[in-house]
């Protein structure tokens, strides 16, 4: 039963990741591809805007996909824990804990989550299972 469990945390989690880079880099999703993305982070300092949301983009989207299958968790978690650090940093931090307030309480538990599933380790039903 815990790895069925282990397997739900990192399919939402991963999957949901995958969905925030296919928005940046494809504009999927009701999200604004490359150029728009790009432009939103020029807009809140983080330059190049269209490098930066590219880098983005495919650390969610890869970060989501290993995460997902449980292969290299620990680099996916690495990878979606330090998106969302960035996002705090760059976006909620200054907004306080609140989500209510767009502050970086949900930011907080996906590194949380990323994080602890490390620990813990990723469940029988994982590609990492059969790798270490």
């Amino acid at each position: 039963m815990i790895s069925i469990g282990l397997l739900i945390i990192r399919l939402v989690v991963g999957l949901l990741f995958v969905g925030h880079g296919a928005q940046k880099l494809f504009g999927w999703f009701g999200g604004y591809g490359i150029k728009g993305t790009g432009g939103w982070f020029e807009s809140i300092g983080m330059k190049p805007g269209i490098t930066m949301a590219l880098f983005a983009g495919l650390a969610e989207l890869i970060g989501g996909i290993l995460f997902a299958l449980g292969f290299l968790t620990p680099l996916a978690a690495i990878i979606i824990a330090g998106t969302m650090v960035m996002a705090i940093v760059k976006v909620h931090g200054p907004n306080g804990l609140w989500a209510t307030a767009n502050g970086y309480e949900y930011n907080l538990t996906l590194i949380a989550v990323s994080i602890g599933i490390v620990f813990i380790g990723p469940g029988k039903y994982a590609i990492d299972v059969f790798l270490f």
